[in-house]
């Protein structure tokens, strides 16, 4: 009786460091491959955060996200549309001032402080 209890309990553990180990250690989603959840205008996108910011958070954070805009700031790893995305560029790119393109990315959040809306893993997918 003792000894399939003892073994019960290893084989517990065994399953629990398993499958433990596969949740850490998943691999990282491809924001550039997976399919948009939401495609937006970036003026409507950034109504939505000034109206209720919270709401919008529950709705779009950690989504994946296409968005059209004007380029009105850039270094060689960020882009910021319509004043107030700020996009994370997974590849160094240089498009022109006042473009309109289409970028698409991974919400993470709204910082209050600056009133920008933080997208990271962004690639360009359109220029206009």
């Amino acid at each position: 009786m003792k000894r399939n209890t003892i073994y019960i309990i290893l084989l517990v553990l065994v399953l629990a460091t398993y499958f433990g180990y596969n949740y850490i250690y998943q691999d990282h989603r491809d924001i550039s491959t997976e399919n948009a959840d939401y495609t937006l205008n970036a003026s409507d996108f950034i109504a939505e955060f000034i109206n209720d910011s919270e709401t919008a958070q529950t709705k779009y954070l950690n989504k994946t996200i296409v968005i059209n805009g004007d380029i009105t700031a850039q270094t060689n790893n960020s882009i910021t549309l319509n004043n107030s995305i700020f996009c994370s560029l997974l590849e160094s790119n240089t498009i022109s001032q006042d473009s309109i393109v289409t970028m698409k990315g991974r919400c993470i959040g709204y910082d209050d402080l600056l009133e920008e809306i933080k997208l990271d893993q962004c690639s360009l997918t359109k220029t206009n």
